[in-house]
């Protein structure tokens, strides 16, 4: 799905001199090239804050503790997204609610977010689900009529941006009080382990990050509020440094073998293109398709014997999950989109380095075994 070797040799002489160098300052945590990173991605997302942190899934851990949540409290998320949107809610004791997704985009759809809202929501968690933005202005109306923070879900979507009505434009990750992401290896901006980080325009939203981020202390030893250890690994750091100076690169890559994949599927009566919403410049963490008038399951296995590998993002939806019942046995949810769309989605391999050869094989491969 993600070939991470090939890409690595573009930048081999670059990534080792700077593992290297981390080696030799023995600066292994919180070195220069965290704070480095923190300020270059700053400056790339036009953010003022840029908070890093262990993994992505922290990221999201952290915001929510840093909005005060109590125990109860509700949580708007959609259920067909990664689990880890939804897990550190369960975690921290919140409820999870969940809202359906578009049948086009697969993100937030806006009316279900509005019919999920009551008296107890207190923060929505939009998901750019698949490398496109929600449709973030009227999420952000929504938000504001019910004076409720929104968390944007950004770890499949960095380097993406959204354009308001008026003309502006702001990077995904950067329109909610808080954004989330992750920089597992196979993301558009991806470390060699695992690495996240938060984002925030606010100055004491960034603070509150920073500390629980830091066990929940400004000053060492003096602990100010409950917190965690998640602390982005210098050598990661030092890697992603240059990675993010190839991510819009990186970027286009995605989108020019999404062109090719459009290209060759236009108009097939048992497949579905993936939607580009207008308002969003769609960065293609995935290539999925909608797979109708034939078995997708078959379609999957047909491919895994050419070698060719296709993956299921998701399977199963969050609402769905034993590690959920406590939330969802006795909540009939209205989530008809979500429903049709775990049984019909299919990933086709997405990265930087797939050549002109490589995707003719794969959607050759897909259109003969659909007939």
């Amino acid at each position: 799905m993600v070939d991470l070797k090939r890409q690595y040799l573009k930048i081999k002489d670059e990534v080792d001199a700077a593992v290297l160098n981390v080696l030799e300052s023995t600066a292994f945590i919180g070195g220069p090239d965290v704070q480095g990173f923190g300020k270059e991605l700053s400056e790339y997302l036009g953010v003022k804050h840029v908070i890093p942190c262990a993994n992505g899934t922290d990221a999201l851990q952290i915001a929510l503790m840093a909005l005060g949540l109590q125990p109860g409290d509700e949580v708007i998320t959609p259920s067909f997204t990664y689990i880890a949107t939804v897990e550190v809610v369960a975690l921290l004791r919140l409820k999870p609610v969940f809202a359906d997704v578009d049948a086009d985009t697969f993100t937030f759809n806006i009316d279900s977010v509005r019919k999920s809202i009551t008296s107890k929501t207190k923060a929505i968690i939009p998901v750019h689900l698949y490398g496109q933005c929600v449709n973030m202005e009227p999420l952000l109306a929504l938000a504001a009529e019910h004076n409720i923070p929104v968390v944007e879900d950004n770890a499949q979507a960095i380097g993406s941006l959204y354009t308001f009505s008026n003309g502006r434009k702001a990077k995904s990750g950067t329109m909610g009080i808080i954004g989330c992401t992750s920089f597992f290896p196979s993301k558009n901006l991806g470390a060699y382990g695992d690495g996240g980080a938060m984002f925030t325009n606010d100055d004491e939203m960034a603070e509150k990050l920073k500390m629980i981020a830091n066990h929940g202390q400004k000053v060492r030893y003096y602990h100010e509020m409950v917190g965690c250890n998640s602390r982005l690994d210098t050598i990661q750091a030092a890697i992603l440094r240059i990675k993010l100076r190839r991510l819009d690169e990186y970027c286009y890559a995605r989108r020019q073998a999404a062109d090719y994949y459009d290209r060759a599927f236009k108009n097939h009566p048992k497949l579905t293109t993936p939607y580009r919403a207008p308002y969003t410049y769609h960065v293609f963490h995935q290539y999925t398709l909608k797979v109708e008038g034939f078995d997708r399951d078959l379609l999957v296995s047909k491919l895994a014997e050419k070698g060719i590998p296709a993956m299921l993002y998701y399977p199963v939806p969050s609402h769905r999950q034993n590690m959920l019942k406590e939330f969802t046995e006795n909540t009939n949810y209205d989530l008809k989109v979500t429903e049709e769309l775990q049984g019909k989605v299919v990933s086709l391999p997405m990265h930087t380095e797939l050549t002109e050869e490589e995707l003719h094989f794969i959607t050759s491969s897909v259109l003969e075994i659909l007939g």
